[in-house]
C-alpha cells in the first residue's frame, strides 16, 4: 500500500463528527504509520450527524476526488412529519409543529413523483454552500440571514420503506446524483403535503459502486492500518 501513488480508502463515518474530523483522524494515522505526511482529501462531505461511506483518497489518488464525487449515490433517511428545525435534522431544536392530521401513505406517494428526475433543489441555510467566500453556516451560527440559489440536482428514485401513522415517522430509500441534499428533500416534502418534516436519521450507503458493508469501520482504522503491508 503506497499512500503516496494513491489509495482509495472507503470509511464508515460515525454519528457526531464532522468528514473533516474523520479525515483528519485517518490522515494522522496514515502519517504515523509511513512516518511523513500523507495527502489526503474526501470525496462528497457527509454532514455531522450523518452516518456511512464516506470515500477518501491520498496521495496521486487525490486528482480523482472530482470524479468521484460525481457518482451516483444511496441513502436511507428517516423523516418526522409535523414539524420543522432550523437545519431540518436533529442540529436544532423543534422550532415550528404543523398539523399532521391529513397525512396518510397515499398522500405521501401523490407527491414524490415531483421530487423525481431533474429538479431545482434549494441547499438549506445551515449547510456548507459558500457565500461570498464563507460558509452558509457561519452567517446562520451568527444569527444572520443567508438566501440561496436553487441548483440543479438529479434523484432517480424515492422509496417508502416504512411509514407509521402513529409517531408520523417516514422511512425512505433514495437514489440520488451529486449535490442532493436529503434535509432539503425532506424540507420540501413536508411542505408538500402540508406540513413539516426534518430528518430524525441519515445513512450513505453507498457511493458508486462503493457500499456501506465494505467500508472500513472508522472506530477500528488503526487495526486495519495495522493487518496491510505499507510502503515507506
Amino acid at each position: 500500500m503506497d499512500f503516496k501513488e494513491g489509495v482509495i480508502i472507503p470509511i464508515d463515518k460515525p454519528y457526531g463528527i464532522t468528514s473533516f474530523k474523520a479525515l483528519a483522524h485517518v490522515r494522522y494515522l496514515c502519517s504515523q504509520a509511513v512516518g511523513g505526511k500523507v495527502k489526503i482529501g474526501h470525496a462528497g462531505t457527509l454532514d455531522p450527524l450523518a452516518t456511512g461511506v464516506l470515500i477518501l483518497a491520498t496521495g496521486k489518488k487525490t486528482k480523482l476526488i472530482e470524479t468521484l464525487q460525481a457518482h451516483s449515490k444511496e441513502y436511507t433517511a428517516t423523516l418526522q412529519l409535523g414539524a420543522t428545525t432550523p437545519s431540518y435534522d436533529m442540529e436544532h431544536e423543534v422550532n415550528e409543529t404543523f398539523p399532521t392530521e391529513h397525512i396518510t401513505e397515499e398522500a405521501i406517494r401523490n407527491v414524490l413523483p415531483q421530487f423525481i428526475g431533474d429538479i431545482e433543489q434549494i441547499p438549506p441555510t445551515y449547510s456548507a454552500v459558500k457565500i461570498d467566500g464563507k460558509r452558509a453556516f457561519d452567517y446562520r451560527r451568527k444569527g444572520e440571514e443567508v438566501v440561496l440559489k436553487p441548483k440543479h440536482i438529479h434523484i432517480d428514485e424515492i422509496e417508502i420503506t416504512h411509514f407509521d401513522k402513529e409517531k408520523m415517522q417516514l422511512s425512505l430509500r433514495v437514489n440520488c446524483g451529486k449535490g442532493t441534499y436529503i434535509r432539503a428533500l425532506a424540507r420540501d416534502l413536508g411542505r408538500a403535503v402540508q406540513s413539516g418534516a426534518y430528518l430524525t436519521a441519515l445513512r450513505r450507503t453507498r457511493v458508486g459502486d462503493v457500499k456501506v458493508e465494505e467500508c472500513i469501520d472508522y472506530s477500528h482504522f488503526q487495526e486495519w492500518l495495522n493487518s496491510q503491508t505499507i510502503e515507506k
